[in-house]
């Protein structure tokens, strides 16, 4: 849904080689040729809305779920959009393609009540634009590392397009930013100065950089969510000293603080935001446990397409798993997608799984082994490669003739069937990628990484139990 928006004013976030080094990775951020701030309205009905825009690396659709679903707490009318779909309240709403679709669900949702928005800003959407054609009132951070290095060019060009939401606030407007990413002290520099700052730090981050106004001493994970615990300030204590999600993994506690604090920053009651985020729903592929039981792993799948989600998605499969569990992992890396990242993906693989499957995910233009990631290095076991998705899927089919091949692939593309590679076992009818009515969504090729946890002493045949996805 991003804007072509090329034509309108130039005004960009740059980034820099800084005079010296230091822990921002040694760049400064600097804004040149600052329009008139506030944005303005870009239409009188959309100056009664107030908005949200939440953006970073890993993380947006989560926090953008729990800061619509805390607003919701409040009995308040709330549009939501995110890469996985756009809704008011509990109201599907359709996926536009053009930024003219966007004001027409943000125009209908005024229309029915709504004052608020939440909106994930990708980088691509806001590298064309789109801080400047609508108004954000309160930008929220969530982290910052290497992707989408082959639209931006640079790890500098990212993160000047992350920017884009935060240096276009207007005066008194609020930015929350992660106290434990040296990014944010990066745009800490760039945000004018007359944008309020809140802060924000997970222990799992690393060292805090900065004060945070709210902070987690501990994060507890159990296979029905997480518990954040934190450290006493006013605004811990306004939010009961903690916070619960149905969200399964220490980077959830993480946005759960992130979306307290921008709900907070938005006027809404505290009690309202522990329970709004408290019942915010899973996001699908989002650590989604699809299968457990006494005597059956857990098995979830989780859309970890960076170096750092695969961290994470690891420690928290481990953290369930036990000290005596193992930890199952079959993943990918998307064809077209940052290729520097395949190795690092596949080194975090190699210490954190006991078997690593890798597969060739979504191929997309490139061949099967251009887009393979390499081998796990460090794994218990040697890892096991599936050239396809069939075989990713214990199941060895046979290779089609090629005018049979290119009939399947005409047919896929030409309306919605159900696929050999579909997540789970009530997967929806999936359209191609990149259809706006794909449950991935735009863009969204790449299949997720699926972490399988077994109890320990079950033999692989066991892991394997269910159906996993590809």
């Amino acid at each position: 849904m991003a804007p072509n928006l090329r034509e309108r004013s130039s005004t960009r976030a740059v980034a820099r080689p800084a005079g010296r080094a230091d822990a921002s990775h040694g760049v400064n951020l600097d804004v040149v040729s600052a329009p008139p701030r506030p944005v303005p309205a870009a239409a009188p009905w959309a100056a009664e809305i107030f908005t949200i825009g939440v953006t970073g690396t890993n993380g947006k659709t989560s926090t953008t779920w729990m800061i619509a679903a805390a607003i919701r707490e409040a009995f308040r009318p709330v549009l939501q959009v995110s890469t996985v779909g756009v809704a008011l309240d509990a109201l599907p709403l359709p996926r536009g393609r053009s930024f003219a679709d966007f004001l027409g669900a943000l125009e209908g949702a005024v229309e029915r009540g709504a004052r608020h928005a939440v909106i994930e800003a990708t980088s691509h959407a806001l590298a064309q634009g789109y801080a400047r054609a609508w108004r954000f009132d309160l930008g929220v951070f969530t982290n910052l590392s290497p992707d989408h290095l082959t639209t931006h060019g640079s790890w500098e060009h990212y993160l000047a397009a992350k920017a884009q939401l935060f240096v276009l606030l207007g005066p008194g407007r609020v930015a929350v930013l992660n106290a434990a990413d040296p990014a944010a002290l990066l745009l800490d520099q760039a945000i004018p100065a007359d944008v309020t700052r809140r802060w924000y730090a997970a222990p799992h981050r690393g060292d805090r950089l900065r004060p945070a106004d709210l902070e987690a001493t501990r994060i507890e994970l159990g296979p029905a969510g997480t518990i954040v615990h934190l450290a006493p300030s006013p605004a811990a204590d306004a939010l009961g000293g903690a916070l619960q999600t149905r969200m399964i993994g220490e980077v959830f506690g993480e946005n759960a603080l992130a979306a307290a604090l921008a709900a907070l920053a938005a006027g809404i009651e505290p009690a309202a935001v522990a329970r709004g985020i408290a019942a915010a729903p899973v996001v699908p592929g989002r650590f989604e446990v699809i299968d457990h039981g006494d005597d059956r792993p857990l098995c979830a799948v989780d859309y970890a397409h960076s170096p750092d989600a695969l961290v994470h998605t690891c420690r928290t499969a481990r953290a369930l798993a036990g000290p005596g569990g193992r930890v199952i992992l079959v993943f990918g890396a998307g064809g077209g997608a940052t290729s520097e990242k395949r190795g690092p993906m596949g080194e975090v693989v190699g210490a954190a799984a006991d078997l690593a499957i890798v597969t060739t995910d979504n191929p997309a233009a490139r061949t099967r082994g251009r887009s393979r990631p390499p081998s796990p290095r460090g794994a218990a076991r040697r890892p096991s490669r599936a050239p396809d998705r069939a075989r990713s899927r214990g199941r060895d089919r046979a290779r089609p003739r090629r005018g049979r091949r290119r009939r399947r692939d005409r047919g896929r593309r030409q309306g919605p069937r159900v696929r050999p590679g579909d997540r789970r076992p009530d997967a929806p009818l999936h359209r191609r990628p990149g259809d706006p009515r794909s449950p991935r969504g735009p863009g969204r090729g790449r299949s997720p990484s699926a972490a399988l946890i077994a109890r320990p002493g079950s033999p692989p045949s066991e892991a394997r139990g269910g159906r996993p996805p590809s």
